[in-house]
This record gives structure tokens, sequence and C-alpha cells, in this order.
């Protein structure tokens, strides 16, 4: 906990950074080589340079700095696990690489062969990184403390995405208990830096601002409360370390004492004013709305109205802000590794000095009557924290894989035959072939006795090489320049068949040009390679009450790729 705090000199109480999953490295070169031979039936060795760069990527991914730049990198590697999972992950095959990861805290181990732990590890390493960019803020500059403030906001965005979408986990830090503990202390930490704001942005000792102080203060004291109640909870009892439940305890003591501390400089330093009258209305609104209770025996109005009283409530607050800061110091005395953090004792022991010594100018010798018990402050914020997801589609990415075709078509879950060699010798009425789309170019049709049905060219045929030159991804309109350019001599097409139940599904909405319109038909030819690509990747404890939605169009919307109608570049050749 200590080691990602800021290098700053300005005295804060330090946050709570996660450190990152570990991982072995993976080795994709065997069974990415071997499902490239038998489910493309390419020659691997072509791919060398792409396995090499996915291994490198992963690599990378293991080590990255602690800001922007290592960030980016593993949203890298994430959106570039959504090509790697339509590419080699089919649902009747299993790659056969085990991905080995160590939870975030007890360093346990965890192996499965699903590539859904892999992003799900990622993802916690992302939320990770983000507290401890976080963590390293100089909070004592407001720009510093919104970087702060949005850092722990997207880290909870990240704990929060992993919680809603995967269950059962194979680690106790992607458990669900453990994620919801971290999105709470992630959103407390957020309000702590709200509250810090207030402190920088506010100069003035006027009364509403000094009881919006004391409120913000209750806000913080409570949403710590509520993490340490979660992490004293039996499974994470013994889950989670010490010095956490530890300094959370302290921080929710810390802050409450803080709050009673602002409650009573602000009675204190109260003075009604003749010639102020609306700004005496103001403050008494304010403070009809300070208290969960009001105190017995007076109204608001005649405490604000009499000195006196108001420094015998002030006095009440800072006995309670007195009495909070010393069992702050005392739970933080019980814990070996938060002794060792000179910086959070230095904020303790100034912040307890500072309210004995306003307690002791209030206190008089003629005060016979035993201090009342301060009311409870309302607790309130200005801001309440917002939970953002990672932004992944700022980070743009390329297929790796991209030489072997068009996901549309190229990917695990479909099946074809063999890459058939057609011999084409153009007659005097052409071809005899309907080509339709593009990347690839589909064959629509063959004309009955022609020359391309006599060379064994078959309908639903897709064209991935003209004279052994590649076109997977060639335009309707290159593809017809290479055959015509082939006019006067015989032409090799290489085609390929698909055969899964999914392609018929897409070759036959291609073929539907006499239904709909075109957005229609465009949407039956795409429909079904979005939804299925972001659900076989979530396979890993999906909750089902979330399948085919939320992420898998988001996954969809990010990574869709663009094809060209195909009822707009039909003719026969």
């Amino acid at each position: 906990m200590e080691i990602y705090q800021t290098d700053s000199d300005a005295i804060s109480v330090p946050m709570i950074p996660l450190g990152l999953k570990e991982t072995k490295e993976v080795d994709f070169t065997v069974p990415i080589q071997d499902f490239i031979c038998e489910h493309y039936g390419e020659d691997s060795s072509l791919y060398d340079k792409e396995i090499k760069e996915l291994i490198e990527l992963r690599q990378a991914m293991r080590t990255p700095s602690r800001n922007q730049a290592g960030l980016e990198l593993l949203m890298e590697y994430y959106n570039q696990l959504y090509y790697l999972d339509q590419r080699f992950f089919s649902a009747n095959r299993n790659l056969g690489v085990h991905f080995h990861w160590y939870d975030s805290l007890t360093g346990v181990p965890s192996s499965q062969r699903s590539l859904a732990f892999e992003k799900g590890s990622v993802l916690f390493n992302i939320g990770a990184l983000y507290t401890q960019m976080g963590a390293r803020q100089d909070r004592s500059m407001t720009a510093s403390v919104d970087k702060a403030i949005d850092a722990f906001q997207r880290a909870a965005g990240a704990f929060h995405y992993l919680k809603e979408n995967f269950s059962n986990a194979p680690s106790l830090d992607m458990s669900a208990p453990s994620l919801g503990m971290l999105v709470r202390l992630m959103v407390a930490q957020v309000q702590e830096c709200v509250f810090e704001r207030i402190t920088i942005t506010t100069q003035d000792a006027q009364f509403a601002s000094q009881l919006q102080l004391a409120q913000e203060a209750a806000q913080v004291s409570d949403v710590y409360l509520l993490v340490h109640q979660t992490m004293t909870q039996p499974l994470m009892k013994d889950y989670v370390p010490f010095s956490w439940a530890s300094m959370v305890q302290v921080k929710s003591e810390h802050f409450r004492a803080l709050s009673h501390y602002y409650a009573a400089a602000a009675l204190c330093e109260h003075t009604s004013s003749s010639d102020g009258e609306e700004r005496e209305k103001e403050a008494e609104k304010a403070f009809l709305k300070f208290y969960v209770n009001a105190p017995s025996g007076e109204t608001l109005s005649q405490i604000l109205q009499d000195p006196e009283k108001r420094r015998k409530l002030g006095k009440a607050h800072l006995r309670r802000a007195v009495m909070r800061h010393e069992e702050a110091l005392r739970v933080h005395g019980l814990c070996k590794i938060l002794r060792k953090m000179d910086i959070l004792q230095d904020v303790l022991c100034q912040t307890h000095k500072r309210s004995l010594e306003s307690y002791l100018e209030l206190d008089r010798e003629d005060d016979f009557d035993e201090t009342a018990e301060a009311p409870e402050i309302q607790a309130h914020t200005q801001q309440k924290p917002d939970i953002c997801p990672p932004s992944f589609s700022t980070v743009q990415v390329t297929d790796i894989f991209q030489r072997l075709g068009p996901l549309s078509v190229f990917c695990a879950r479909a099946r074809w035959g063999p890459t058939r060699v057609i011999h084409l010798q153009r007659r005097e009425g052409g071809m005899g072939l309907t080509l339709r789309g593009d990347s690839p170019v589909l064959v629509a049709g063959v004309v009955p006795g022609g020359c391309a049905e006599e060379a064994g060219l078959r309908e639903g045929d897709y064209i991935v090489a003209v004279d052994g030159q590649d076109c997977k991804w060639a335009k309707h309109g290159e593809v017809v320049h290479m055959l015509k350019s082939c006019s006067d001599r015989e032409v090799a097409i290489s085609v390929v068949t698909l055969h899964s139940h999914d392609a018929q599904v897409e070759r036959k909405a291609a073929m539907l040009s006499h239904c709909g319109d075109k957005e229609n038909a465009r949407q039956r030819l795409l429909g079904g390679a979005k939804g299925q690509s972001s659900a076989s990747l979530l396979n890993w404890n999906r909750k089902k009450k979330r399948e085919g939605s939320g992420v898998a169009k988001k996954l969809g919307s990010t990574f869709s790729l663009s094809f060209g109608n195909v009822r707009d570049t039909e003719a026969m050749y």
C-alpha cells in the first residue's frame, strides 16, 4: 500500500492502490500454427510474424508502466483479445492454451483455458493501474485532485463492469464480493478527493462554507464506514489485508472528527450582522439542514443568535472531534504497516492537535455545566461519485491476423471445405458467373452449361485468390479488374465454400435482393457475427441475465467491420 503513493511534500492522507495481477508467459506459437493449418488450410509459417507480434504484445502487457502509456498498452491487448477470440477460439474445439494468473492480494495461482479468464484478468489490471495512477497524484492542487477523481472513478467502473459480467471467478480477487468491496473502496476514495478539492477552493471562513466542509467530511466518513463493514464480512474478513481494513477504519474516524471540527469552527466564528440580513437568512437555512436531529431544548435560530449557546455547542463538537481523533490514532497504532507511514501519522497528529487546542481555547473555568453531547451531522456532498467504465474505444487496434481474411467469413466459428483452384477460360459469352459483394467477393450464381459451371465453380463460393494473388480483402471492382485482365488466357481462381449453418444463413440473406430495402439486407448479412463474437468471448461464467445484451453490443460497436452492401455490386461476367 505504501509503494504507489505520491512523491509530493504536501501532507495528505495516503490512498489505497491495488497491485497488478501477475501472469506467466504464454507461447501461442504451436496452438495457433496448428489451428491455421487445420482450420484455415494455410501454411502456418506464413504467419510467424503475426504470432511473434501477439506474443510480444502479451509479454509487454505483463509489466506496464504506471502511467497513461501503460494503461493504453493494457487496453490494446484487451481489445486485441476480441480478434483473437474470433480467429482461434471455436465452440467445438479448444485451442489448448493455458492462462495462468495470480491473485492480486494473496498470490494464489489460477489457471484456465478460457480466453474470457484472460480478458477478465487484463480488465482487473486496468482497474488496478487506475488506482495506482490516482494514488500518485499530488492532491494539494485542484488539477491533480481532478485527475485522481477521474482515475478512481474509472477504476470503480472497471471493477463494476467485471462484477456485472462474470460470476464464479476462478480467483478470489475477481469474485463478486471482492469486486463489490473494491467498487465501494474506489467510490470512498473519490469522495475523499471531492472533500479535498472543496477544502482547496474554499478560501473564506463563512458560516455556510464551514458547514459545507463539515457535511462533506461526514459524507466521507460514512462511505468509509460502509467499506469497513464490507471488509469485515465473513467472506472478506480473512482475505482483505489487515492494513487495508485498518486504513479504512482510520479514515472513517479521521473524517468524522474533521466534520465536528468544521462544525465547531462555523459556530464559533459566526457573528450575527444587522446589515447582512440576507446572509443571515442563508446561514439559518443552511443550519436547519445541518443535523440529523436538532439539539434538544433550544431552536437552531436561538442558538445562532446567542454567542454563548454557539460557544457551548461548538465546544461539544470539538469534544467529539478530539475523541474521534484519538480513536483514529489508536487504530493507527494497532497496525504495524500504518505505523511505518510517517505522512499518515503526521496528518493524524496535526489534526488532533488543532482540535485539542481549539477545545482548550473554548474551555472556561466557570463552565460548571457538563459539556452537552453534540448532535450527529447530516452527511451531504456537492458531487456524488460516478462509476465510469474504461473507454476502450479510445485505443484503436488492428487485427494482427487480418491477412487471414475478413472476420465475416474467416473466423473460428465458420467451417469450409479445402481451397479449390478453378481454371477458367473466357468464352465468347463470358465466364458464366455472377459476382456480388466485397471482401471477399461472393459467387452469387453460375450460368448452367457455362464455362464456370463446367470448371467446377459453385454458387456460394468465395473467391480468395486470382492467379495466386490474394484477394480476401479485395473490393468487387478489383476482383473484376483482375479477371478481365486475364481475358485472353486461362485464369486460376482459388475459392472456398462455407459449410456452417451461420454462413449459409448469411449467404441466403445476401442473395435476397428482391426482399426489403438495402439496410435490411445489410443487417441480415451481418447480424449473426457481432452478437456471437462477444458471447463466445464471455463464455467464462457469464451472467445469464446479461447474455447478448450490453457487453455484446459494446464489443460489436467498438470493433465492427465495415462491409459494403452486397446488392450494390452485383454483376454477371
